[in-house]
């Protein structure tokens, strides 16, 4: 659906589709473990969120150079200008990088040089998050902040996301304090897996000012009535939630309940490489499973939009947003 977007759940590693990973190992001298590219393929099916981080770290490897993150983040942009994304805050794991010894600037240049052309060569304007593993120590994520401090004329936010269960919020409250002092804009994984309290910290601990993912704050009608309230933004990713089980099928997904309740949602990809998806796709998938008119399509699109981080430029966001009041289906 070309219906303009923006996408502001988007890891850009999570883009890595099998035959840019062949196209890469080759050029860096990197074996993978699969015979072809419909054998990798294959393998993109998970029964939760853990199986799919496996593979997702282990295909990391080909990723070596600048002029690598370079080719990932220009192939995702120009598959999401295709499919309507006219702005898209991205996602990235330094962490991740940095423990294969890739340093951060490698990684920060090279998405950047895809980034800072994407306006003229894509139509899409770009910004990055730089997102802590959760899994891994708080001090590792103050490391990797105080090793960004070079970058941050790049980097827009940073965000909180991998395995959450048993990974609570709090444990990153000093890391986001320092974020804060930056500048920083800030966003965190939180009511994935984890529960709604989880969604709770993420706001009172960590103050962020947006919430990825956020699907179970259902359980919870004083938090729905907060994020209603406080007009708290959610980046869903439906297609993401059936692939990693978090939702059985997509008719299932409380998407339509949330919206009726009020709250700010949005419609994103996540990690479409894995997950069958890119944002138009997730677009097309809720309108069909989920029955949704072409004024909820439409308010998800406004909503986009109003969710971004274009404070520095509000005329280009309301351009944008008569984009979308333009469209015709």
């Amino acid at each position: 659906m070309s219906l303009p977007k923006a996408e502001l759940h988007l890891h850009i590693e999570g883009t890595l589709e099998p035959e840019l990973a062949f196209e890469l190992a080759a050029r860096n001298g990197v074996e993978l473990p699969y015979a072809d590219t419909d054998t990798l393929r294959k393998a993109y099916r998970f029964e939760d969120l853990q199986s799919f981080l496996n593979l997702y770290y282990e295909l990391m490897a080909v990723l070596r150079t600048e002029r690598d993150f370079e080719d990932l983040a220009n192939t995702y942009l120009a598959r999401a200008a295709a499919q309507g994304v006219r702005h898209a805050e991205i996602f990235f794991d330094p962490q991740a990088h940095i423990a294969r010894g890739v340093e951060m600037g490698t990684v920060v240049e090279g998405l950047w040089r895809a980034l800072a052309r994407s306006e003229a060569v894509h139509g899409v304007s770009a910004q990055l998050i730089m997102c802590f593993l959760r899994d891994e120590s708080a001090q590792s994520a103050l490391e990797t902040l105080e090793a960004a401090k070079p970058y941050l004329d790049r980097i827009v936010g940073v965000g909180l996301d991998s395995a959450e269960v048993g990974h609570p919020p709090v444990k990153f409250r000093e890391v986001y304090e320092v974020a804060a002092e930056l500048g920083l804009r800030r966003v965190a994984h939180a009511g994935e897996e984890g529960p709604p309290e989880y969604i709770v910290e993420a706001l009172d601990v960590l103050g962020v000012e947006r919430i990825d993912h956020g699907l179970r704050c259902m359980e919870s009608p004083e938090l729905v009535a907060r994020l209603v309230r406080d007009r708290i933004p959610l980046t869903l990713c439906p297609l993401s939630n059936v692939r990693l089980r978090t939702v059985d099928v997509l008719a299932d997904h409380p998407l339509p309940a949330m919206l009726e309740a009020g709250l700010l949602c949005t419609v994103n990809s996540d990690d479409p490489a894995y997950f069958g998806g890119y944002a138009g796709d997730n677009f097309d998938a809720v309108r069909s499973a989920l029955g949704l008119g072409e004024e909820r399509l439409r308010e998800l699109a406004r909503n986009s939009f109003l969710a971004s981080f274009l404070e520095h430029d509000e005329e280009l966001r309301a351009r944008y947003l008569a984009e979308v009041e333009a469209y015709e289906f």
